[in-house]
């Protein structure tokens, strides 16, 4: 029977050469795996001692000619993932549950990146899955390959991967990335499905306007100065808009830009990000919508993460930094310090009032029966229904809110031109 020499890595990432023996390659790969171990590099032993053997002959004379010796093989054109931009959420959820499949099916962690390498076209996850796999293959582990690509994979995503290889579940742990990743495109889609009606209500109105002030109320205005006719003081407002209009156009698209510009300055300091989260979440509803998909994406994230059997500290850290808003931030920094001193996640949690009463009691009741990652999961199941409801309330406010101020606008524009109208009709007759 045949002998195969393989190098392969356990479930802690270390790797290891050793030799089997079996019929086929085929039986030598599936006996690897029955030992628990990721298949890396495999070959029959006589056959590879045979071809080392002979290049050692036939090129023996020519590598003592040249003092030479072969260069190794180049790496894959595109290697260390250089693309501009980053990987969108919805590509990288599909390869979350692609990939989870085909662990779970019990193929080599290499062999399931070569596939879906293949199948992605050329783009900045293709890129960076190729600098995985030229990693993996060097001799790191799937997580330390993948820290070495930010664009694609995050710290949250990283230090799953690493608990599932230290846990030996890489699976389990890729299905539960996969679940979170779902849900949290799911909610993403939700919010962005519910504002394009209105948003699309708000352009087209301010466009239309824009062309009735730019266009139409000059030409009106020409027709009041040629029959020097006395105007009403609401027809006066409306050309000087009018003329605003005419002589300020460009700072339509500019003041946006510069407020975007200059909180986007602010943030950069840490004060001024704090000041501007604060104020973002008292907004009135949409500070509320804010606020409670922070707590369902921070909520799943902790869950997700002390499921997966990350420490409770390195998880709060990373929840941490996905939050995203400058006060959450400050209230997990806080939260940490307070488990490192010894004391429970409820009670410096109900400290920072960022989060709903609920919430801290479901991590009190969590805590105390071992089960913080299922109430998290409940926590986070419950807040992605309210803000669902939320967005969809602030739908059905929004249409009647843009009529009535749509209606204002064109009462507005339509008596302010019919009343010197009319008065020159009167003045004619």
């Amino acid at each position: 029977m045949p002998t195969f020499q393989y190098e392969a890595m356990d479930n802690t990432g270390l790797e290891v050469k050793d030799t089997i023996d079996a019929a086929s390659e085929q039986e030598a790969q599936s006996k690897i795996r029955e030992k628990g171990f990721f298949v890396t590099k495999i070959a029959e032993k006589g056959r590879a001692k045979k071809t080392k053997e002979t290049a050692k002959t036939k090129g023996g004379a020519k590598t003592q000619a040249d003092g030479k010796k072969k260069p190794p093989p180049k790496k894959k054109k595109g290697a260390g993932g250089f693309s501009i931009g980053g990987v969108s959420g919805k590509k990288l959820c599909t390869f979350t549950r692609q990939l989870s499949t085909l662990q779970d099916a019990g193929l080599p962690i290499l062999r399931s990146l070569r596939i879906l390498e293949g199948q992605l076209k050329p783009g900045p996850l293709k890129g960076s899955l190729v600098g995985v796999i030229d990693d993996i293959e060097s001799g790191s582990t799937l997580s330390e390959a993948m820290s070495k690509q930010p664009k694609a994979f995050d710290n949250l995503y990283v230090n799953m991967v690493k608990a599932g290889e230290a846990g030996g579940a890489l699976e389990v742990i890729l299905q539960r990335l996969a679940e979170f990743k779902e849900r949290s495109e799911s909610l993403k889609r939700k919010v962005k499905g519910a504002m394009i009606y209105p948003c699309a209500v708000i352009t087209v109105a301010t466009l239309i306007v824009g062309f009735i002030m730019y266009y139409i109320i000059p030409k009106f205005k020409k027709i009041f100065d040629d029959f020097g006719t006395e105007l009403p003081g609401i027809t006066v407002v409306l050309i000087q808009c009018s003329d605003s209009v005419v002589n300020y156009w460009y700072l339509g698209p500019v003041i946006p830009f510069a407020l975007w510009l200059m909180i986007k300055i602010i943030k950069k300091n840490k004060t001024g990000a704090y000041i501007v989260d604060w104020i973002s979440l008292k907004i009135p509803l949409l500070g509320l919508i804010f606020r409670k998909s922070i707590i369902a994406r921070t909520c799943r994230t902790l869950g997700t993460l002390v499921a997966s059997g990350v420490p409770i500290l390195e998880a709060l850290a990373i929840t941490r930094d996905t939050a995203g808003n400058a006060v959450f931030y400050k209230a997990y920094e806080h939260i940490i310090a307070a488990i490192r001193e010894g004391e429970s996640m409820a009670v410096p949690l109900r400290e920072t009032r960022t989060v709903d009463e609920i919430v801290v009691n479901m991590v009190d009741v969590g805590e105390e029966t071992g089960a913080l990652d299922t109430m998290l999961y409940k926590v986070s199941d419950v807040f992605d229904e309210e803000v669902g409801v939320l967005v969809e309330g602030l739908v059905n406010l929004l249409e009647p809110l843009m009529v009535v101020i749509l209606g204002l606008i064109v009462g507005f524009i339509v008596i302010a031109l019919f009343m010197p109208l009319i008065k020159l009709l009167n003045d004619l007759s």
